[in-house]
């Protein structure tokens, strides 16, 4: 074995760890430690911002669930991600996101924005009700207004488009205790929906609408990841023509794209947040 210099300072054998070597590695009694860094859980709080540092996708908390938590960045894009352990960056280092504990601290919003009735089973049906022009329509009012519609009893019915709405209304035969809520499309100055909608307008029937061609066009473009909807030549199909424009393939295949996006009324143009909410009002008030 070698001999240290005169001193010892600077010696050691080679192959030999140094006694610095194994500074904190075992405990005064000879038991080896071991350190491992502690990931933190942290609470899915609405607001709370994280990044999942695979993407790179930066947003706060919106939606939670015991599966994934939805994030929404700050040109409202939203991605769903599952709540998976170390899962998520949160202030630059690793964090697992978990379902917050503590009870709401103020009232549960519905996706409407209205508060939440608990525990409220669905209202007989009233004999009013509330027409949209197809079923594109109708499963965005069911999205935002379903849990508002079922606590006040209004059932939503598709119309399958405004041909003939003066016989439709004449055989519902509207009355005070049976009014009629009618939401078009394309409610503008000189537009054949305007003219339908003035023949049918009374004291128990309220038609409002919205400015846009199709209920598409009332989603807000940064809903649906995209900067604004393009604009469809005159005798083009709008939907075929959206869907061709953004490559998104069939009218079908966009429909899917556009009514999953929509989650709650902050995914809606105003003028359609408007029109519903005063339908709303209209056939349910005779009863308060």
């Amino acid at each position: 074995m070698s001999q240290p210099p005169t001193g010892g300072r600077g010696w050691y054998e080679p192959g030999v760890p140094r006694a610095h070597d194994y500074a904190g590695l075992f405990t005064s009694d000879g038991a080896r430690t071991r350190t491992r860094k502690v990931i933190p859980e942290v609470p899915a709080e609405p607001g709370l911002v994280v990044e999942d540092p695979t993407s790179g996708f930066c947003g706060a908390v919106v939606e939670v669930s015991v599966r994934d938590v939805t994030l929404e960045d700050r040109k409202g894009r939203r991605r769903v991600f599952p709540m998976v352990p170390a899962g998520f960056l949160f202030e630059g280092n690793l964090a697992t996101l978990v379902v917050p504990k503590r009870a709401p601290a103020g009232p549960v919003r519905s996706a409407s924005g209205s508060v939440a009735v608990a525990g409220h089973k669905a209202r007989t049906a009233r004999a009013s009700r509330i027409w949209v022009e197809g079923i594109h329509d109708a499963a965005l009012v069911e999205t935002v207004w379903g849990h508002d519609l079922r606590v006040e009893g209004i059932v939503v019915e598709p119309m399958h488009g405004m041909d003939d709405l003066v016989a439709a209304v004449r055989d519902f035969a509207p009355s005070p205790r049976r009014r009629l809520g009618i939401l078009v499309d394309h409610l503008v100055a000189g537009s054949k929906e305007t003219r339908a909608a003035q023949q049918v307008m009374g004291e128990n029937v309220l038609v409002t609408g919205h400015p846009y061609v199709d209920v598409w066009e009332a989603v807000k473009p940064a809903t649906v990841g995209i900067r604004a909807w393009p604009q469809i030549p005159r005798g083009t199909d709008w939907k075929t023509g959206v869907c061709e424009a953004l490559r998104w393939g069939e009218p079908a295949d966009g429909a899917r794209r556009v009514l999953g996006a929509v989650h709650r009324y902050t995914d809606l143009e105003t003028p359609l947040i408007g029109a519903v909410e005063r339908l709303i009002d209209f056939v349910t008030e005779i009863e308060k």
